[in-house]
């Protein structure tokens, strides 16, 4: 048990597949009422983009990224007029806050003493060890947690001209000689973070800083891009590091609305299998065989499932042939043939119905559904 009480030796996490790399088992760090790292699930961060010194447009904004299943979120610091926003903030988020800071230490201590669970510091803007320090006592002081976050475009000029430029080398030691200076202060609710726009170098960075280190771990791969293309750069770096045991949080960084870095995030975790807040759709891709509109009625699917908060896994097959069969591991589906579709829970044909009432019947089922009793021994 560390000084809060919370446990910090977890026999394992809330939820790891055993066909995933065994989990790295990071120290445990608490971030208001979460802990985050010592085996648990994930947790899914995002970022505010509204007007940070207009608490009441942030608030709402925190209101909707909590029901979309966001752990905790991030808001820009800029100025004392913005860390004087967060003492109204603070008190009515349904969500732990995390103070992001550049540049100005003071604004660090000011975002602590208005109530942020956490504060991110970059080390290449934040300025010399006295400051640091500062932020250090001030964070010790009100029980805070520190993210270390280095991102690969705002390295520190000595950084770069000592390792000749951006490297894995380069992000791990600006990361790791921030972590030393905090741990000489005897501060160790550390959070560690090294973001690049390339998910390769991402990869590598987190690699290197997971055997080096035991901090909990925010990944996420910087200036990701678009909806579609930031999505796909992400699930290519964080569902290798995730699938490697290595992540304890993770945001995956839009040019979008941050509800849909959330969705993102848990369609991450669920197809990996990690966790799941609302189904997994599965669906096969057309073939000869289909003789359905199955492309529309996926979407159709895909998009009504949006709104349900079940840990199903639903498949939408295109031929009665091997529907059920291939897709024998969903809790329920719909498999397709000329005019009708059969309906099917875990592999076995419950029904049939007409191609215009399949989706409606199956999202009946969904409604209905609830998991099975366990059997007898």
């Amino acid at each position: 048990m560390n000084d809060s009480g919370m446990n910090t030796t977890s026999a394992g996490p809330d939820r790891w597949p055993d066909y995933l790399s065994p989990r790295r088992l990071s120290r445990a760090v608490r971030v208001g009422p979460l802990q985050m790292g010592g085996g648990r699930r994930p947790l899914i961060q995002s970022m505010n983009n509204v007007d940070p010194h207009d608490w009441q447009a942030n608030l709402k904004q925190i209101e909707a990224l909590a029901q979309a299943g966001c752990d905790l979120t991030r808001i820009t610091i800029p100025d004392q007029e913005a860390a004087c926003c967060l003492q109204k903030l603070v008190p009515q988020s349904p969500l732990p806050i995390v103070a992001d800071i550049h540049f100005d230490y003071r604004l660090a201590i000011a975002a602590v003493e208005a109530g942020a669970a956490k504060i991110r510091i970059n080390p290449g803007n934040i300025g010399g060890l006295d400051r640091v320090r500062k932020v250090a006592q001030a964070c010790k002081a009100h029980g805070v947690a520190i993210r270390v976050g280095v991102n690969s475009g705002s390295l520190s000029r000595s950084v770069l001209e000592k390792y000749g430029g951006v490297s894995v080398e380069a992000l791990v030691s600006s990361a790791l000689d921030t972590v030393a200076i905090l741990e000489a202060c005897d501060f160790h609710d550390l959070v560690i973070s090294l973001k690049a726009s390339d998910p390769a170098l991402t990869i590598a960075c987190y690699r290197e800083l997971a055997r080096r280190c035991d901090y909990p771990l925010h990944i996420g791969v910087t200036e990701a891009g678009t909806a579609t293309s930031g999505i796909l750069r992400s699930a290519a770096a964080l569902g290798t590091l995730l699938a490697e045991g290595i992540g304890d949080t993770l945001r995956i960084s839009l040019t979008a609305d941050p509800i849909k870095e959330v969705e993102a995030a848990w369609d991450l975790l669920s197809a990996l299998d990690i966790a799941r807040n609302r189904p997994v759709l599965i669906s096969c891709p057309t073939c000869g065989r289909t003789q359905v509109d199955l492309i529309h009625l996926a979407q159709q699917v895909e998009d009504r499932l949006k709104a349900v908060h079940k840990p199903l896994k639903i498949a939408v097959m295109g031929c009665i042939v091997n529907g059920p069969g291939e897709a024998r591991e969903a809790d329920l589906g719909i498999a397709g043939g000329r005019g009708e579709f059969l309906l099917f829970a875990r592999g076995k044909i419950i029904g049939k119905v007409a191609e215009g009432q399949a989706v409606d019947r199956l999202f009946e089922l969904i409604d209905n559904w609830s998991e099975p009793e366990p059997s007898p021994l």
